[in-house]
């Protein structure tokens, strides 16, 4: 079938997983929004309410993450379809943290800027960004981890990131531009929706995949940030966008003077 199963294919993906993610997402803030007070026995009510549906849902996406790529690169390989893992898609952990732990942190988020003397209205709309935020960077986790796991299984040795239909930031652009390997898992960034794409056959195609998109790109930074050179390729990709290794996300997009507390700046009490 070729490029127009494939075309098929991520047309499909891209329609069930936005409309996973926009039922998510709805669901989440409204019994955010809805709760009578933000106190400890609030936080409890809600987290009895919503992780059973979030943890659902990111089971949810890693298994059509799974089915999506499996269908890929089969029909990338002519080979039969490869049969699904019987076991879950995705770890409930995602971060290695239990997800109480980590639904529970737009009320500490709340809690914290009502001590630092923000108003009730702001301190919920803080805890509000984080719990989005929070939804969000699992649902990408649950996508990168399935496609992991598809990926491998399907004998597949390097990917690409694609970008999402809509509007894309700067780190996913120039990150768009390069060829990964399918044992690392896909770098992220909190809102990132883009997502793996297998490259076909076992031979590296070369660490830039799309030089003109590259070009464009350092062309726009240098414009920003006021740098570049004669040859069009300074500030160089690596000395603006790199990957840091974050404690709970694995892989990060950042950007290299942005900083962050990683697993070896905690330590026990």
């Amino acid at each position: 079938m070729g490029e127009a199963l494939q075309a098929a294919l991520t047309e499909r993906y891209d329609t069930l997983t936005g409309s996973l993610r926009e039922r998510v997402l709805t669901f989440v803030l409204a019994a955010f929004d809805s709760l009578p007070a933000y106190r400890d026995a609030d936080a409890v009510a809600f987290l009895e309410r919503v992780l059973p549906v979030v943890l659902g849902v990111q089971q949810q996406m890693g298994q059509v993450t799974d089915a999506y790529l499996t269908a890929m690169l089969a029909d990338m390989l002519g080979t039969t379809t490869a049969t699904a893992p019987a076991t879950s898609a995705v770890a409930e952990q995602l971060r290695g943290v239990p997800a109480a732990q980590v639904y529970e942190r737009p009320f500490v988020q709340v809690w914290t800027a009502l001590s630092r003397g923000h108003d009730i209205a702001d301190a919920i709309g803080q805890g509000r960004t984080r719990l989005l935020s929070i939804t969000e960077t699992d649902l990408q986790l649950a996508r990168t981890h399935a496609a992991r796991g598809a990926m491998e299984r399907g004998g597949a040795k390097f990917f690409r990131r694609r970008l999402s239909s809509g509007e894309n930031c700067a780190l996913c652009t120039i990150a768009s531009t390069q060829r990964y390997r399918v044992a690392e898992l896909m770098p992220i960034h909190p809102g990132c929706h883009c997502k793996p794409e297998p490259l076909p056959g076992n031979r590296d195609p070369g660490q830039v995949l799309d030089e003109q998109l590259l070009k464009d790109a350092h062309a726009a930074i240098a414009r920003d940030l006021g740098a570049s050179d004669r040859g069009g390729r300074a500030p160089d990709y690596r000395d603006v966008i790199i990957t840091r290794q974050h404690g709970e996300y694995g892989p990060l997009l950042a950007v290299r003077r942005q900083n962050f507390t990683g697993p070896d700046d905690v330590r026990p009490a």
